[in-house]
């Protein structure tokens, strides 16, 4: 802790040659823009308290990166030509602009020495009755956080006229409260505008020099990239014990796990605690509806707002009450009892909630020691889970501990999440209790995304999800069902298939006419099978009458590689690209071909032949995209599958090597061609080699 002789520097900011009328506002360094001041404030009428407060954490921060002023007193020192006095007969508009001087000065100290600067400050004053607003643009630009001191009118009244420092104005009790709500609810209206965490304390608060200092640490050292790496860490203990995890489950809370929102839920009882003394009128509810949304700052003013409510002790009893009363979903209730039994499952609940609440209904259904909470709610938590974080504790798990996620949300701040993960599945609640915006922002991703991995389920009774279905997250290692899956989609018996296919058939085609036939084939398994299986995106461009309308392509077709077998897959595999022509077009003879640089950032790889017989080749090249990117989407496309192929594959492949199939025609002839009845020689004419 520090406090700074704001005059030693004033000459740097007001040389002998300028006025006090004429101020001189600090230039902000270069290093302003990624290095920005933490500037609390400290607000509340006269004998709030602001100053003694000021003194007593200037005592107990000593050692701490910190630096106090007083309001009153850094006017006084950057106004070179009589200090406050001369301030205090300025105009309006004159005062203004010295305010601006004395704030902007501490930020760039702030700014300069790496500390947090505290001050007490006002948003308004009372002169002659009446309001005289002190509150300026730079103000709402420089402050991060501001403490409102929110003690009771008497109380103040008591203290102002105890203070034998100062020498203050008796303003009315009526007074006094019109003055006190009005800056309250300016502040209340404006913080939120410019990304301010605002508080009120309390007098209780206020006397607890401990928690005022706890506050005043953790915005200084608070930041958005220090939470998510604690969260991380967190994730990453939760983990610790489990032993070999290859899959991990993980859920969202509220409206997911049960139909109930345990946030309101908590909120409506610590009001009905407090009897009257407390109101819905700053509710995290009415917050998130607000200018932050659902932003970063949003979910910290949030825990702000459960620290206003709730003192530590008054905290836990209301998360007791409330989870005493959830009821989980009985379906996922046996889905978290089968994971409990599975040495290879995970199960973490990760929450933009009240982590404590979840843990104490956990606890209720006895599944402590397998189901791990990540959530925050209080200041001591350290972090706060937004729907970024919860993207990216899915992006750990798959990136760092290369593990499988299925995902579990019902709202938009479970999307993103729901994006990444492997498999996903979107809880849609009954209408009562269900998200009000989900509807909406899952027909947008769905259209413009149509992400593949996600199942969409009606919520209601017992067909919320029958038991294969759950069955199915958890499966790899239970006995039998080791081998991978292989979804297979075949073209046959069509009228067009068999169009396509005569023409690959004829043994009096060959060479370019017989390399066409394959493209054309490429093309409609591609547009005809491929669309559905992977799914489409929508991008907008503009129509023959120049309007904006909406066009269709692959879903990440941009993050997408086709690889042909080569050679026999190659007229095909063009095809295909001509179907996704933003596709990456990888030719590779060996799988070794393939190095890291052609799936980095994919989504997908499209592995394209010709005839598939035994196998071999697929499981060479599958094992070998497996090993560089254990997440990419695998899709074999052929024109020819043997019958007994399939079973080859998934006797040969693992779970983790799970691929999906689409096939012209399966064939029971287990004829391996050579010579002139060898596909790739009849595709370039090199029959008479074979």
């Amino acid at each position: 802790m520090t406090t700074t002789n704001i005059s030693s520097t004033s000459s740097a900011l007001h040389p002998d040659t300028q006025s006090s009328q004429s101020p001189v506002t600090p230039s902000r360094s270069a290093s302003d823009s990624t290095n920005k001041a933490v500037v609390i404030g400290l607000f509340g009428v006269d004998g709030s308290g602001k100053t003694h407060l000021l003194r007593q954490l200037e005592k107990e921060l000593e050692d701490e990166p910190f630096v106090f002023y007083d309001g009153s007193q850094i006017i006084d020192e950057v106004v070179l030509d009589g200090g406050l006095k001369a301030f205090q007969k300025m105009t309006a508009e004159k005062k203004k602009e010295w305010r601006k001087v004395a704030i902007d000065t501490i930020a760039q100290r702030s700014v300069d020495s790496g500390k947090a600067a505290v001050v007490a400050g006002h948003y308004l004053f009372w002169k002659d009755g009446k309001p005289e607003v002190a509150w300026t643009p730079d103000d709402a630009e420089v402050y991060n956080h501001i403490l409102y001191l929110d003690v009771p009118v008497e109380i103040v009244l008591d203290q102002t006229q105890k203070d034998e420092e100062r020498n203050r104005s008796n303003v009315p009790v009526d007074q006094l409260k019109e003055w006190q709500a009005l800056e309250k609810n300016a502040l209340q209206d404006e913080c939120p505008k410019h990304d301010i965490l605002f508080s009120l304390l309390t007098k209780s608060r206020i006397d607890d020099l401990n928690y005022v200092s706890a506050l005043m640490k953790d915005f200084q050292q608070h930041s958005e990239k220090g939470s998510l790496d604690l969260a991380k860490s967190k994730l990453d203990e939760a983990l610790i014990g489990k032993g070999k995890v290859e899959t991990v489950l993980v859920f969202d809370a509220d409206k997911t796990l049960t139909q109930e929102d345990t946030g309101k839920s908590f909120w409506d009882e610590a009001v009905d605690r407090s009897q009257g003394s407390k109101s819905d009128d700053r509710s995290v509810e009415k917050m998130f509806g607000g200018p932050l949304e659902y932003s970063y700052t949003a979910f910290r003013q949030a825990v702000l707002l459960y620290e206003e409510i709730a003192n530590d002790a008054e905290y836990e009893l209301i998360c007791e009450k409330v989870a005493s009363t959830v009821i989980m979903h009985p379906e996922f209730l046996s889905l978290l009892r089968l994971a409990e039994s599975q040495k290879h499952v995970g199960t973490v609940v990760v929450t933009c909630g009240l982590r404590l609440l979840w843990e104490k209904v956990i606890e209720r259904y006895d599944l402590s020691k397998t189901v791990k909470i990540i959530g925050g709610g209080r200041i001591s938590d350290g972090y706060v889970v937004t729907a970024e974080v919860k993207a990216a504790l899915v992006e750990h798990l798959q990136e760092t501990h290369k593990m499988y996620v299925a995902a579990f949300g019902d709202s938009q701040l479970d999307l993103k999440m729901m994006l990444k993960a492997d498999r996903s599945v979107v809880v849609v609640g009954n209408k009562k209790t269900r998200s009000k915006s989900m509807d909406k922002h899952t027909r947008l991703y769905f259209r413009a995304i149509h992400h593949p991995g996600w199942t969409l389920r009606p919520f209601q009774s017992w067909e919320i999800m029958d038991w294969d279905f759950l069955d199915t997250f958890i499966r790899s290692d239970r006995p039998g069902r080791s081998n991978a899956n292989i979804k297979v989609i075949q073209a046959t018996p069509r009228g067009s298939t068999k169009i396509l296919a005569t023409s690959t058939r004829d043994s009096n085609i060959a060479g370019p006419a017989l390399r066409e036939s394959h493209r054309r084939i490429g093309f409609y398994l591609a547009t005809e099978f491929l669309t559905d299986l992977i799914g489409l995106e929508v991008y907008p461009m503009m129509s023959v009458q120049d309007k904006k309308i909406e066009g269709h392509r692959l879903a990440h077709e941009a993050h997408t590689s086709i690889v042909p077998l080569m050679r026999g897959g190659e007229p095909m595999a063009f095809g295909v690209s001509d179907a996704f022509p933003l596709a990456m077009f990888v030719h590779a003879k060996e799988p070794e071909n393939l190095k890291v640089g052609n799936l980095q950032g994919q989504r997908t790889v499209i592995l394209v032949d010709s005839v598939v017989n035994s196998g071999k080749s697929v499981i060479e090249f599958v094992q070998h995209i497996r090993k560089l990117s254990p997440r990419i989407r695998i899709v074999v496309v052929a024109a020819v599958v043997q019958d007994e192929a399939v079973k080859n594959l998934q006797e040969k492949l693992t779970l983790s090597e799970s691929f999906d199939l689409v096939a012209l025609r399966f064939s029971k002839n287990k004829f391996v061609g050579s010579g002139k009845t060898d596909t790739g020689d009849r595709l370039f004419n090199t029959t008479h080699l074979g």
